[in-house]
């Protein structure tokens, strides 16, 4: 078997993940930019309906974004949050509530038996997973029958500002088209809101999608670079041979410099959302209860 995936896999955590600051600037550039403003994790949480009773296993919880709002739905004690980066598992402690639960956890071995949980969540990280087959298995087998999975994914169509500009970088920089697809194709293509719905169907008989489209409008170049670079460690790899970040970045910028000089402002169209699936639970025990009563009328009318 190849070691390939597992080598990026390392990378990731090691590059990516080591610590938290990555994802704490792309959290504060959304939670700044963003227009209209919305509490993501606020709001993919209430795509469920809490009933305050559920254990909770939040998977790839980084920095403990999703603790917050969880916590207002249900007690901390009812909570573990984990991750296979030690560095976000370091992270997790410095902002951890009382009473909650840490554990370093791989997705595709999870290390608790079946029927463990109410809910699952695993918000932004489905697409770094290897082995995706294997890791909705281990998600399945820990959900009770009427658990659901909730998981939080960006579109494969987000930000097509960006993927723009990159095709114009790479053209600057002699490469040709096939350069510029090949780096825009990162791991989001993985479990996307598009490609997530059909890899999780495939394991939950009942998934449903709920998206929230916006924008980032930038008014001044600082924030941008500064949110392209904290990607790095996902596109670097895919740059051509001959062709390093710093180039990239350069024009990047220039190209981004001048649209802000000529129009004042640059805005970057995002779609994101949120896949829920499950067996029995949530919305799928309304359906089938739906489906029962109109049985029960069926048989009576049949008689």
């Amino acid at each position: 078997m190849s070691s390939e995936p597992n080598t990026y896999r390392q990378m990731l955590i090691d590059r990516a993940f080591g610590n938290e600051d990555a994802l704490l600037l792309r959290k504060q550039v959304h939670d700044r930019y963003s227009e209209p403003e919305i509490d993501f994790p606020a709001w993919v949480l209430g795509r469920f309906e809490w009933h305050g009773h559920e254990r909770v296993l939040d998977i790839g919880s980084g920095p403990l974004t999703y603790q917050d709002s969880v916590l207002k739905y249900i007690p901390p004690k009812q909570y573990i949050a984990c991750d296979f980066s030690l560095g976000m598992m370091r992270a997790a402690r410095r902002h951890a509530k009382p009473d909650i639960s840490l554990m370093a956890v791989d997705i595709v071995a999870i290390p608790f038996p079946e029927n463990s949980f109410d809910v699952v969540l695993a918000n932004h990280m489905l697409y770094h997973v290897t082995d995706l087959g294997q890791a909705l298995q281990e998600i399945r087998r820990v959900l009770r029958p009427d658990g659901v999975i909730i998981a939080a994914t960006n579109s494969e169509f987000s930000m097509p500002e960006f993927n723009t500009l990159t095709q114009r970088a790479m053209r600057v920089l002699g490469q040709s088209a096939d350069a510029a697809e090949k780096l825009e194709q990162t791991a989001l293509s993985n479990f996307s809101l598009e490609s997530g719905l059909r890899q999780i169907a495939r394991h939950f008989p009942a998934v449903v999608r709920y998206d929230v489209p916006g924008t980032l409008v930038f008014r001044e170049l600082k924030p941008v670079i500064e949110y392209i670079n904290s990607t790095r460690p996902f596109y670097e790899p895919n740059l051509p041979e001959g062709i390093i970040w710093e180039d990239f970045i350069t024009i990047m910028g220039d190209q981004i410099r001048r649209l802000l000089e000529h129009f004042g402002e640059l805005v970057i169209n995002k779609l994101a959302g949120v896949i829920i699936a499950t067996e029995n639970g949530g919305f799928a025990a309304e359906y089938r209860q739906l489906l029962h009563e109109n049985a029960i009328r069926q048989t009576h009318t049949d008689r």
